[in-house]
């Protein structure tokens, strides 16, 4: 139904029925575009009063000088496509070139009536021509050319116009006018331009037949109708008039070369066709504008790539492939050279071209690595060696360099085959030349292998906040660009923790200490033993070796060429004080399997000083024989010289009380505490073997009591217990008669680590347990366990009275004779900084034998450690 048919029967119901009419905007743009005449024509004949339509109804709706949309988004044609299963791999969705430009749906798309009229535009039927008038008269007509093609001029004799063109019209007007009228002149201007119709065909979003105005060209009847629809061509878009095809648009010149030369101006009657879409090929990869791409008869390779804009920098273009489908049955695979400008390559429907990228490795370069200033490739040139690349300690390497061990990791002539080179850094930068060779790696490592030790080391070396920024970059550089490590925190992490250690275990804080350094020998050592193993693996031919023993840093190293033991032991970094320097032992596993061993001399000159070391060596550097003979006990308290003394093997307690000036007056014998390492991991094992014990035993009760057998177990007072065991610290507490020592007539052999402590004299007496208060009190000669127990209030019900025991002021634990304890003959002899344990009765807690294994246990920790703290 034409436009007309539906203005007319919406005029009709507006004039038949009171309630206010709105139109819809593409209504009004239509409408809009209509020449006033018709406009006029159409509100005369049905009664409409326009001006009213303008001021008030499509004031409503619209304003109709806004620059409205004549494209509104067009609605998705796969609206009904099947839902993508979303556990389908991701693949990236190509579009065909150009549509885009077309994506909307239209309202009445037309061109801008208020620009101005071409000088050679054709005049026509319908079109309004405005004629002023000045000289001796003033006045202005607007004439319309009628179908006859004449224009009727007021006063005038009418005039033939259709055919001439705009500026043909302007010249005949005035002439006119001049010639017939004497003093008076004539301004001519179009008022009004008439409407064409034009026919959209074929592949177009939205067919049909559109009014358009006569300035309209091949893209702007394309934009009425919707665009093509994305089967159609965009490079055979042709212009029929009364049968003839007139032109053919290939958008594809307006597109990529703004020719807009096809682009015609279209009259009333013309045809545009959309015929179905040629051949296309499909480009992906790394190209400018990768896409799908229709292709015209003699279409070449180099117009191809015109098309999709040119490859990318990275781009390897030497050989790309291109996927054709072979005799319509399968496809072939196809490698093309597109570096060479005549590319023997001819674009076929159905092609599928991916290029790929170039390999990121850098070549002809020589790369740092490591505790250098300035880490990253450098050029590489013939004669190169390492001073050319770094010259100064002070401004080419980081503080932390280790200046006596370096490598330079070298490509092989097999493909993926390396072999190291160690050097002496320190001797590379003072006239011992290191040459280097086309993408050599060189690693400078730190002298530190953890990041805490580093940590402390850079804080006392001061250095400036440059320096440190400098730090950081070196860092990142290594981690994020090397990509050549696998930690389980980032570095900002690491750093962190090292700065803000948390208040942890002794043992969490023995595993902080082993987060390795950035640029320690295992980070930077890892990715170059990876790819010796591997090669090991291809060749047979391991190229690492182990070294153990008395060094800093003990582990797996990459062998060198003509390595000696010296060079494996500057690897590890260095001696420790407590090597044996005679000789180290290399044990080797011969072509039979056999495990042969051989001493290698650490000094020069000697004759086993050449031993070369070859895979799968192990080096060990021995321990100096009775080494382990010194070790560190503490004296703490009343000691007239506390601290920490060094030992040796078979020194006793005495001896070294003596070495310590001995005991002050001030001094209890009898309250002295020794505690020894070894007896600490047996506490601490007890610990955790009774905890687990105690949480079976519980969970096994409450099981009987989920299932109606009957029990006391109170859940608050266990779980409590369970708490405190878990907090509990092990002491380490050996019992010793300090007055016998002193005496001689006992002797102690201490061991690593001892410790003894030492208090003041002694005044109280404490009682603990199941007491109604329990307290401390002065010691008085002659009073018995129950007086003391009286004055802490007397014992609660839940106590245990026939098991009530004494922790001596030295640990030792005395326990009345069984029966009445409160008998005179079963009395203990008190003493003062005895504790008084008054302990839980275990039938109390469900007959859970282990509580009293616990609490006893609990009461003597308790003591030991009341009493460390003292001093």
């Amino acid at each position: 139904m034409s436009f007309k048919r539906i203005f007319a029967a919406t005029m009709l119901v507006f004039s038949a029925v009171s309630i206010a009419f709105t139109p819809t905007t593409q209504q009004i743009e239509q409408f809009k575009k209509l020449p006033k005449s018709q406009q006029q024509a159409l509100a005369k004949q049905y009664g409409f009063d326009l001006s009213g339509l303008s001021k008030s109804s499509f004031s409503n709706s619209i304003d109709m000088n806004s620059n409205t949309p004549s494209v509104y988004p067009r609605q998705s044609e796969h609206s009904n496509e099947a839902e993508v299963d979303p556990m389908a791999p991701k693949k990236p969705k190509l579009k065909p070139f150009g549509y885009e430009l077309f994506a909307g749906e239209p309202t009445s798309f037309a061109p801008n009536e208020m620009r101005s009229v071409p000088s050679d535009y054709i005049i026509s039927s319908g079109d309004a021509i405005t004629i002023s008038f000045y000289g001796k008269e003033t006045a202005t007509h607007t004439v319309t050319v009628d179908r006859e093609g004449r224009l009727s001029i007021p006063d005038f004799a009418p005039i033939n116009v259709v055919g001439l063109t705009y500026s043909e019209l302007k010249h005949l007007i005035e002439n006119k006018i001049k010639s017939e009228a004497i003093g008076l002149n004539a301004f001519v201007s179009i008022a009004e331009l008439r409407s064409i119709q034009v026919l959209v065909v074929g592949e177009a979003y939205r067919p049909g037949s559109y009014t358009l105005s006569p300035l309209s060209n091949v893209t702007h009847a394309l934009f009425a109708s919707g665009g093509p629809t994305q089967i159609a061509s965009l490079r055979n878009i042709e212009v029929k008039r009364q049968g003839q095809t007139v032109s053919v648009l290939d958008l594809y010149d307006l597109l990529l070369r703004g020719d807009s030369s096809n682009d015609v101006t279209l009259q009333s009657g013309d045809v545009v066709f959309l015929p179905s879409v040629g051949p296309q090929v499909t480009v992906t990869g790394q190209v400018k504008r990768p896409g799908i791409f229709e292709m015209k008869q003699g279409d070449t390779a180099k117009e191809l790539i015109h098309m999709f804009g040119g490859f990318a920098e990275d781009a390897f273009i030497e050989n790309v492939q291109v996927n054709r489908i072979f005799n319509n049955k399968a496809k072939s695979v196809t490698s093309i050279n597109f570096s060479d400008n005549s590319a023997d390559y001819t674009p076929r429907g159905g092609d599928e071209i991916n290029v790929q990228a170039i390999n990121d490795e850098i070549v002809n370069s020589v790369t740092l690595i490591g505790a250098v200033a300035r880490p990253g490739y450098y050029e590489w040139y013939e004669g190169a060696t390492l001073d050319s690349y770094i010259s100064s300690l002070k401004t080419d390497l980081l503080p932390q360099a280790d200046l006596s061990y370096a490598i330079v990791v070298r490509e092989k002539e097999l493909p993926g085959q390396i072999e190291v080179l160690q050097f002496v850094l320190s001797e590379a930068l003072s006239g011992v030349p290191v040459p280097l060779e086309r993408n050599d790696e060189v690693y400078i490592f730190s002298r530190f292998n953890s990041l805490l030790e580093e940590e402390k080391a850079l804080e006392n070396l001061a250095i400036t906040a440059e320096e440190r920024e400098l730090q950081e970059k070196v860092k990142l550089w290594h981690l994020y660009e090397r990509r050549q490590f696998d930690k389980k925190v980032t570095f900002d992490e690491a750093i962190s923790k090292a700065k803000n250690p948390p208040a942890a275990t002794e043992q969490e804080e023995e595993l902080a200490d082993y987060t390795p350094a950035v640029f320690s020998r295992e980070n930077l050592l890892a990715p170059v033993l990876s790819k010796l193993d591997y090669q090991a693996s291809t060749v047979k031919d391991n190229l690492t070796i182990n070294v153990t023993g008395q060094v800093r840093f003990p582990g797996q190293y990459p062998v060198s060429r003509d390595m000696s033991t010296i060079d494996a032991i500057r690897a590890a970094g260095g001696l420790l004080e407590s090597a044996y320097t005679e000789f180290a032992e290399v044990t080797r596993i011969n072509d039979k399997g056999e495990v042969l061993h051989a001493k290698s001399s650490l000094i020069k000159g000697a004759d086993q000083y050449n031993i070369k070391l070859i895979g799968r060596d192990t080096l060990n550097i021995l321990m100096q024989p009775n080494w382990q003979d010194s070790f560190k006990v503490s004296l703490i308290g009343e000691v007239r010289f506390p601290g920490e003394y060094v030992v040796k093997r078979g020194d006793t307690l005495i001896d070294v009380l003596n070495r310590a000036g001995g005991i002050t007056k001030y001094a209890d014998e009898n309250a002295a505490i020794f505690t020894r390492e070894s007896i600490r991991e047996q506490e601490r094992a007890q610990l955790s073997r009774l905890s687990d014990e105690l949480r079976k035993d519980i969970a096994a009760r409450s099981f009987q009591k989920s299932i109606g057998v009957n029990n006391s177990l109170s859940y608050n007072e266990t779980d409590k217990l369970l708490r405190d065991l878990a907090k509990a610290e092990a002491v380490g507490r050996l019992v010793i008669d300090l007055p016998s020592i002193l005496s001689r007539s006992d002797s102690l052999t201490l061991q690593k680590g001892d410790k003894l402590y030492l208090p003041g004299k002694q005044d109280s007496i404490s009682i603990i347990g199941e007491v109604n208060y329990s307290s401390s009190h002065l010691f008085k000669a002659g009073r018995t366990i129950d007086e003391y127990i009286s004055l802490s209030g007397g014992i609660r019900d839940r106590a245990d009275e026939d098991k009530v025991y004494v922790i001596k002021a030295n640990g030792e634990v005395q326990i009345p004779n069984r029966g009445s304890w409160f008998a005179v003959n079963n009395r203990v002899e008190l003493g003062a900084g005895d504790t008084i344990v008054v302990p839980m009765d275990s039938s109390h807690m469900d007959n859970l034998t282990l509580w009293s294994t616990a609490t006893q246990i609990f009461y003597q920790l308790g003591v030991g450690i009341a009493a460390i703290a003292a001093l």
